[in-house]
């Protein structure tokens, strides 16, 4: 295993620790990932002006986080979404999350600058779980998903229409 590898899976177990250990207390979960945000969208930065290269997991988990979020954006922005819709939403959702954490091979930097962007999608997910402000949740992500094209080269990306 070269050591970038080893990087990755280290970055992914520490994430994934912080996010286990941080459900067991919601409101601490909430408070944390609040300040994270704020700290996160001061650290999201270019790889040296320029975007970041991805790969094709990359573009196709986060565009199927668009086409979710999309499918119900009407719903969700007259308030016309339940709370078991957004059960649904926030489940499919963790598939989506689940699905790039296993399955993008970014290198070091520019998988750090990934799991940033992430952090505010989780963020969101867990107001669309846990809040009264489901919706709130999914202003979160949307935020997320414009700032991906801001930071990210996909050049198959389409922009979320609301």
């Amino acid at each position: 295993m070269n050591s970038e590898h080893i990087l990755k899976k280290n970055l992914v177990v520490i994430y994934l620790m912080v996010i286990v250990s941080a459900c067991a207390s919601y409101k601490a979960f909430a408070a944390e990932h609040e300040h994270h945000l704020e700290e996160n969208e001061a650290k999201l930065s270019l790889n040296k002006g320029k975007k970041w290269s991805i790969d094709e997991s990359l573009h196709l988990g986060m565009t199927n986080i668009k086409t979710l979020i999309a499918n119900d954006l009407q719903d969700i922005h007259h308030e016309r979404f339940t709370d078991e819709q957004y059960g649904g939403l926030a489940a499919k959702l963790d598939t989506q999350l689940s699905f790039l954490f296993e399955n993008c091979k970014l290198p070091p930097l520019a998988d750090a600058q990934l799991h940033t962007l992430l952090a505010k999608v989780l963020l969101g997910v867990d107001k669309i779980k846990h809040s009264t402000s489901k919706k709130h949740g999914a202003v979160i992500i949307i935020q997320a998903l414009n700032d991906y094209p801001v930071y990210f080269f996909d050049a198959k990306w389409k922009e979320l229409k609301h």
